[in-house]
């Protein structure tokens, strides 16, 4: 049985990390700006999803305690 060649071993670990490096080199960041909006809207918008869903789960709390408590 052959041995695997250290150098192809070698060649093809090296080959792998340049085509790694030359995939982030394409990576477009964003700015320090961009982030920060983008933060500031999912925290805004997740506050006002979470006071929907609250007032909600009020309005249908408070409806069912009113019908279990009607006497007939």
């Amino acid at each position: 049985m052959a041995k695997p060649n250290a150098d192809s071993e070698t060649s093809k670990s090296r080959k792998w990390i340049d085509g790694l490096k030359a995939e982030f080199a394409k990576i477009i960041w964003p700015t320090r700006e961009d982030v920060t909006k983008e933060t500031t809207a999912v925290v805004v918008v997740s506050v006002l999803l979470g006071a929907v869903i609250a007032l909600i789960d009020f309005i249908v709390q408070n409806g069912v305690d009113v019908l279990v408590n009607l006497h007939f």
